[in-house]
This record gives C-alpha cells, sequence and structure tokens, in this order.
C-alpha cells in the first residue's frame, strides 16, 4: 500500500458483494463504542485521518471507503460487465449495511457524515433510526438542495454534461480541484496527491464521475426518494446529542445547508468557520477533534444502549 500523510493505518478489506472488495479502517478498542464515519466525493477514508487517530484509543472508529473510491474496487457499471457495480445512493447505503453486519456490529452508533456521506448515512439511519445514538456533522446535507441555493455550475457540468463527464474521467479533474480548492488552508503536495491521485486513470475515476451523476435534484432522479425521506426523518434526531463541525467558505455545502441543520437540529452544538472550505478537517482540525472528542466524553451511551 502506498504511504499517505497523516494515514498511519492497516485497512481491511472485505467483498462487500460478489468480487467487489471494500477497504475500510477498523480502529480502535473492540468494545469501545462505534463511530461510524463516512465520507463523500471525491474524498475517501483519508478524511477522516485526524479525527481517527485523536479517538481511536477509546472509540471503535468504522471508516469504509465507498466502492470505487479510495482504495477500494473500482468495478464497471457496464450491462456486461462482471462483476459489475451500480453506483446509486441505494447501492452505498447497502454497502454501509453490509459492512457492519460483516463485522458484527448491530448495536448503537454515533454517525459521522461528511458531504454525500451525509445522504448514506442519514439513508441508512431510516433502516433503524433508534441505533443513531449521536451526530457529527460536517458540511453535507441530509435534505434536498434548498431553495435559496443554486446548483453550482461545477457540479452541473460532471452530473448532466457529457463533456464534462469526459473531463473528470479523463484529467481527474474533479478530485484534483478539491484537493486545491476545497480549503482555505493550502495543503502540501502530499495531502493533495493523497485525495486526488487514488483516481488518476480513466478507471480510477468512475466513482468521482458516477457520484456526480446520482445527485437527485428532482422528482423521477433515482434517489429522490431517499433524500425526501431523510429529510422527512433529520427532525427526529433533535434528542440527540448533535454536534456540527462547518466551514463556511464551501461553495456547495454552504450556509444555506448549515441553516437547514439549524432548524431541524436546534439544539446541536456549532462550530462554524468563516476561514474553513469544504475539507472543514483540513482547514480545523486542530481545533475541531478535540472539540468532537470532548463532545462524545460529555454525552457517553447510556448502559444497556
Amino acid at each position: 500500500m502506498r504511504d499517505f500523510p497523516d494515514y498511519p493505518f492497516q485497512p481491511q478489506r472485505f467483498d462487500v458483494r460478489p468480487g467487489i472488495a471494500m477497504s475500510f479502517l477498523d480502529e480502535g478498542p473492540r468494545d469501545g463504542e462505534v463511530i461510524v464515519m463516512l465520507h463523500g466525493n471525491p474524498s475517501w477514508s483519508f478524511y477522516w485521518r485526524h479525527l481517527v487517530a485523536g479517538l481511536r484509543d477509546k472509540y471503535r472508529c468504522i471508516v469504509p471507503d465507498h466502492v470505487g473510491m479510495g482504495l477500494s474496487d473500482r468495478p464497471d457499471d457496464a450491462a456486461s460487465a462482471q462483476p459489475r457495480y451500480d453506483y446509486t445512493l441505494q447501492s452505498r447505503i447497502d454497502d454501509v449495511d453490509a459492512l457492519l453486519k460483516h463485522l458484527g456490529i448491530d448495536g448503537p452508533v454515533t454517525l459521522a457524515v461528511h458531504d454525500w456521506g451525509g445522504m448514506i448515512g442519514f439513508g441508512w439511519a431510516l433502516r433503524d433510526p433508534a441505533r443513531i445514538k449521536r451526530l457529527v456533522i460536517t458540511n453535507t446535507a441530509s435534505f434536498p438542495l434548498p431553495q435559496a441555493k443554486r446548483f453550482p455550475k461545477r457540479l452541473a457540468m460532471g452530473r448532466d454534461s457529457r463533456l464534462g463527464g469526459w473531463l473528470i474521467r479523463r484529467f481527474n479533474l474533479f478530485a484534483r480541484g478539491a484537493a486545491w480548492f476545497g480549503t482555505e488552508r493550502a495543503l502540501s503536495k502530499p495531502v493533495r496527491e493523497a485525495y486526488a491521485g487514488v483516481y488518476d486513470g480513466w478507471d480510477n475515476a468512475i466513482g468521482t464521475q458516477r457520484f456526480m451523476q446520482d445527485i437527485p435534484l428532482h422528482a423521477g432522479d433515482r434517489a429522490w426518494p431517499l433524500v425526501q425521506a431523510a429529510a422527512a426523518a433529520l427532525p427526529g434526531y433533535s434528542d440527540r446529542p448533535v454536534f456540527i463541525g462547518w466551514g463556511l467558505r464551501d461553495f456547495v455545502f454552504d450556509v444555506h445547508f448549515l441553516d437547514g441543520f439549524r432548524k431541524a437540529l436546534p439544539r446541536a452544538i456549532v462550530r462554524d468557520f468563516d476561514d474553513a472550505g469544504h475539507y472543514v478537517l483540513e482547514d480545523k482540525h486542530e481545533v475541531l477533534v478535540p472539540a468532537i472528542r470532548r463532545f462524545l466524553d460529555a454525552n457517553p451511551l447510556a448502559a444497556g444502549a
């Protein structure tokens, strides 16, 4: 395995589907309270590395790389492909469920989410909301695009344009652009390469393109019913401890999305930063990791929960 900065972990693998391996981290004591950390697009478990390092002495951190992302396999989705993978939100949710079953984790969890990991996590939570005991939310969504927010042209290019899709696959534009412009802090070259280099090459970039093409904006889009259901369920978590860490300089998940979470979860602890971008845990990990640790330690799971 390649060396990645501040990523001293040993990923594990299992066949989430026949012939398709998922890479994941399982760090921390086996009897520790479980934190499931879900990344979005175009990142991977690397995004969570500082938080894993700050929690794994006490908490069990489960951090998958979604299929087609990070160190997981890159199956094709052509009709004739063997094995074939359907790059949809539902597939992502099913994969998280399969991973936790593989690990024998059937009890309460804390859900930590970023970017499209929010829809994956809150979509998975629909199966049994009572299992979600705490939430850690960073620059993400669990509801449709807010009315006041315009869909960014850079995403529309990848979602709706054949040329845009080709450019993403051919030149890895999305992952490389996010590594350059997803933070306010200038990332070192090794960190940028860790984020983007895993997607270099036509076959390696399939996940980043398919994620964009699956963004639901309207009724009729495949993921639309799941997004609607997650949005309806979100206020139901307002009785649980919630920590929100937010970079206000995010051109996608901006203050309009943060306001949606504030409205649905009015008791949440919110740390927002006007000098942080989309990869808020890159810009502010020195502040957020200890703050999240204090939040978890102050809100332990009840005995028998």
